[in-house]
């Protein structure tokens, strides 16, 4: 959530921002609404002030009988002016919860369309054979089971089994050994949130409908949720970047999504995924957000990836993020690139609600906030098991897992 304050005093810039975004803010409602908070707060404030001074001098009057009647009518007023304050701090909240955090300059404008390539690496797969796709290959090695998946929990579920087990297990091993020598903590987080965890990082209102609910709580669609929360309503030292990675099981209702992606293993309700997660100075944001991207980039390219590195554009960032990196991965029975990675930077809108701050020339302020895909399980087997396979119907394993596949170069 933005401060009100700098809502109030930035208006141009947060109806440019969000509009860049592709929404709209109600600022003249804002305005209005702040306007009378303030005179009901005035009231209040001026006959508290009056309660006080008519306090101190019932002691000393002989007159006690009408102070006592006035300060009973005070009393009274403040009691009627309360729950009117009460409302109209609900509203300036709740409004100012739906305004987006603006992009940065150099966030190219525009929807999905207008998203920017800024790099693309690696050599696109050539096959000199007819190629399958992930769920042939998947059934013809017993690795990828979604007829059973489908059997027991419904659609866009799955078993993982054998060497695509143990591909997910050398992947952990191999993506934490290099998070941790950058300097990234490792945490297994909680699934089941409150409601005012999704509302600090800023899933909800916007996305409800794509999270499934348990009782009071709900299952995270991403470890970012729970490892926003975890320093939530502190006071940390951001002296040196506080860096963490989660790996953890993710569900989303893919509300809406549709075509060949439903028929694989790309667009799942449940999934795993290792999530890096900073907290950091303002200062620090930017150079953060790049070390984010580039670690992804580096993954990528010791899994042997062909890909390309995009810049989201304004319309199609959450609310939360001021600019995104995606990573896109060739997916040769696609024939196109897929995102596999994003990482964003939300500067101080998820610390603003999750009140996280750090103590600076005797002022405290809030910490920025970011956030990037290590690897999600799911997709990144899909690229491995598609670009890797041969002619004889085998797949190769790139050298990097082998050492945690028990030195084993192939699949069949």
């Amino acid at each position: 959530m933005q401060d009100i304050k700098w809502i109030l005093e930035n208006p141009e810039a947060v109806e440019k921002g969000a509009k860049r975004k592709g929404g709209e803010v109600d600022i003249d409602k804002i305005v209005s609404l702040s306007a009378k908070r303030n005179e009901t707060l005035q009231k209040v404030e001026a006959l508290r002030a009056r309660q006080n001074e008519v306090s101190k001098q019932i002691p000393n009057t002989d007159d006690k009988k009408a102070l006592l009647e006035e300060m009973g009518k005070v009393k009274a007023e403040i009691k009627s002016l309360d729950p009117a304050l009460t409302k109209l701090e609900a509203e300036i909240d709740e409004l100012a919860m739906q305004v987006p955090n603006p992009p940065l300059d150099s966030t190219p404008d525009g929807g999905e369309e207008d998203s920017v390539v800024v790099s693309t690496h690696g050599e696109k797969p050539e096959f000199d054979f007819e190629i399958q796709d992930h769920i042939q290959l998947g059934k013809k090695h017993d690795i990828i089971d979604i007829e059973r998946g489908t059997r027991t929990s419904g659609v866009r579920f799955y078993y993982l089994k054998n060497e695509a087990a143990m591909m997910e297990f050398a992947l952990i091993q191999f993506v934490s050994q290099k998070l941790i020598a950058k300097g990234f903590s490792p945490i297994i987080p909680p699934v089941l949130v409150k409601e005012e965890a999704m509302f600090a990082t800023g899933f909800f209102p916007a996305d409800k409908n794509e999270i499934y609910q348990v009782d009071d709580l709900y299952l995270a669609g991403t470890s970012e949720v729970p490892l926003t929360m975890l320093h939530y309503n502190e006071i940390i030292d951001v002296t040196e970047p506080k860096r963490y990675f989660a790996f953890s099981p993710c569900f989303r209702r893919e509300a809406g999504s549709y075509g060949k992606d439903t028929a694989g293993i790309i667009r799942v309700h449940q999934f795993n995924k290792m999530e890096m997660f900073v907290f950091c100075h303002p200062e620090q944001s930017e150079a953060e957000h790049e070390l984010i991207r580039e670690t992804e980039e580096e993954i990528m390219q010791e899994l042997g990836f062909h890909y390309q590195v995009v810049n989201i554009a304004a319309g199609d960032l959450g609310a939360p993020a001021v600019k995104k990196y995606d990573i896109e991965v060739w997916i040769p029975t696609q024939d196109k690139f897929r995102e596999l990675t994003s990482a964003s930077n939300c500067t101080d809108f998820q610390s603003r609600r999750a009140k996280i701050r750090y103590t600076e020339d005797g002022k405290k302020h809030y910490v920025h906030t970011l956030n990037g895909t290590a690897f999600a399980d799911t997709r990144t087997l899909v690229a491995l098991i598609e670009n890797n396979q041969n002619s004889d119907g085998t797949i190769t394993i790139p050298e990097v897992l082998r050492p945690f596949m028990g030195g084993r170069e192939q699949i069949g």
